[in-house]
């Protein structure tokens, strides 16, 4: 879906990720899915440029955003993402958001922002730590706490690792709660477990 696109029909939940460019957004939709095809990965920052909708089981969607901070793109293009990133947290289409940093760095100022767009909006999110294969065990839990907590919120993140699949058990079980609020919400579609 571009700028000028339209929306694809609703299902009862949608599960949006967000986070800087090469943060790992395609790697955890495909690790999650158990189909490492699915979410096209690129070692090149920037490729992801539209709202990508990936649907699971025709139950709920996947949404990758596109990723901010890559330094290549010009004045006119950050302009776009703005307002593509304003109109969809702003659509009242979202069940959720992860929000993805990347454990080895403190958060940018595009995740500050990103994460002050999420509050605005009122989007319920989940701040997730991406690439912890890359830092001693013992080091991953404090390192995405602290994470989180520079990134202005309560001082707690998931850990993830698409290559270990660190973290992957523990996200399809906080998926299934929000997916459950959603049949709350919407109890004449019934949802699949994605595992």
């Amino acid at each position: 879906m571009g700028i000028g696109g339209s929306y694809p029909g609703r299902l009862p939940a949608e599960i949006a990720l967000a986070g800087k460019s090469n943060v790992g957004k395609s790697s955890l939709i495909n690790s999650l899915c158990n189909n490492h095809k699915l979410a096209r990965t690129s070692k090149v920052p920037g490729k992801t440029r539209l709202i990508n909708y990936y649907s699971i089981n025709n139950r709920f969607y996947f949404v990758d955003l596109p990723g901010y901070g890559f330094a290549k793109v010009s004045g006119n293009e950050r302009e776009s993402w703005g307002r593509l990133m304003e109109g969809y947290l702003s659509s009242g289409r979202l069940s959720h958001i992860f929000l993805l940093l990347d454990i080895r760095h403190d958060p940018s100022e595009e995740d500050k922002r990103m994460y002050e767009w999420i509050i605005y909006y009122g989007v319920p999110h989940t701040l997730i730590a991406t690439k912890a294969d890359k830092l001693p065990r013992a080091k991953r839990q404090p390192a995405a706490d602290s994470c989180a907590k520079k990134l202005g919120a309560p001082p707690f993140a998931m850990v993830f690792s698409a290559k270990t699949a660190q973290g992957r058990q523990e996200l399809l079980c906080h998926i299934g709660r929000i997916l459950s609020d959603a049949e709350r919400s919407a109890p004449a579609q019934k949802l699949l477990d994605i595992e």
